[in-house]
């Protein structure tokens, strides 16, 4: 190869690889407690997974609704997801969603998305889902993964399951929902047990 072919090639390959990069740090999301992401979301169902195909270069699974906890007055058929920051679902399963609603009425995953098989939530998290939860949004949970973590506000709830081995299933996770109180102030309020339903 002469010198600017050679070169040319280098520039290209170090572009791609570049946009690799950009791609996979824009796909990056910081967990969320099961809360904030029912919080945040325009959608939040169970559903089972009964079909899948290509749509337009966006993967569209076909699903079952099972119960909506947030979202329009309709039924949902189906969730689009798409590259690069798609989800890949298992059909016939059942999972609970947190989604995003598009102008066209369409749901929409990413991966950063709340997206959890129902058998593995506890009896504690499937029964906030229908009030403890909504009750909590006008507080903000922060992340802790690492002392000291100060709260700057009365509002906030500091989530410290980070500092332990497995935070994503930590008992303010599994257990505990970030409520206000009658003063105004956030704080931790610990659910029911849980619950094999």
């Amino acid at each position: 190869m002469t010198w600017s072919v050679s070169s040319c090639f280098i520039t290209l390959v170090v572009l791609f690889l570049w946009r690799i990069e950009d791609i996979a740090e824009a796909c990056k999301c910081a967990p969320v407690h099961l809360q904030q992401a029912f919080c945040s979301a325009d959608v939040v169902i169970r559903a089972k997974v009964v079909g899948v195909e290509v749509v337009s270069g966006n993967t569209k699974y076909d699903i079952q609704q099972i119960k909506m906890f947030k979202g329009p007055d309709r039924v949902i058929h189906a969730v689009f997801t798409s590259a690069p920051c798609g989800v890949t679902l298992e059909i016939n399963k059942e999972y609970l969603f947190t989604g995003r609603l598009s102008t066209d009425g369409r749901m929409h995953l990413v991966m950063c998305d709340f997206i959890q098989f129902w058998e593995d939530l506890n009896g504690t998290q499937k029964k906030s889902l229908t009030k403890r939860y909504q009750s909590g949004c006008d507080c903000t949970i922060i992340r802790c993964s690492s002392l000291p973590c100060p709260v700057s506000a009365p509002d906030e709830c500091l989530w410290t399951d980070w500092l332990l081995a497995d935070g994503q299933n930590g008992p303010q996770a599994k257990y505990s929902a970030c409520l206000k109180g009658s003063d105004g102030s956030c704080s931790w309020s610990r659910g029911m047990a849980p619950s094999k339903k």
